[in-house]
């Protein structure tokens, strides 16, 4: 998907690069901390905390470089960063919010019939 304006921009946006890299170190430092913490009772934990940094993190590198796709590769280094168990807790929240978020349902039709439920 093309990003509107995206030809026009400077992509040497120094603020962009600077929440890039402060978002890195918050994120991996939040998804160390929340291996175990529960989502269900106690919303604002470390772990959704690490789940918006890299959301946040995705939108800064995305539009420093004008791309979405360089914002998922700044996810996947970030993600590269951190613990196996870390790793598991927060891709674990990730389908735990896409499923209660209705992605299933929302696919749905792009799958093949016998793929469906």
């Amino acid at each position: 998907m093309r990003m509107p304006g995206a030809g026009d921009r400077d992509t040497q946006n120094f603020v962009a690069a600077e929440d890039a890299s402060r978002l890195i170190e918050q994120a991996t430092a939040a998804l160390d901390s929340a291996v175990g913490v529960e989502w269900y009772q106690h919303h604002g934990s470390e772990v959704d905390r690490a789940a918006r940094n890299l959301c946040l993190l995705r939108r800064a590198r995305a539009g420093e470089r004008a791309s979405p796709q360089q914002g998922d590769e700044a996810v996947r280094r970030a993600l590269d960063l951190v613990s196996t168990p870390a790793l598991v807790w927060i891709a674990s929240r990730a389908i735990s919010y896409m499923d209660e978020s209705g992605f299933p349902e929302a696919v749905e039709p792009w799958l093949p019939v016998d793929e469906r439920e």
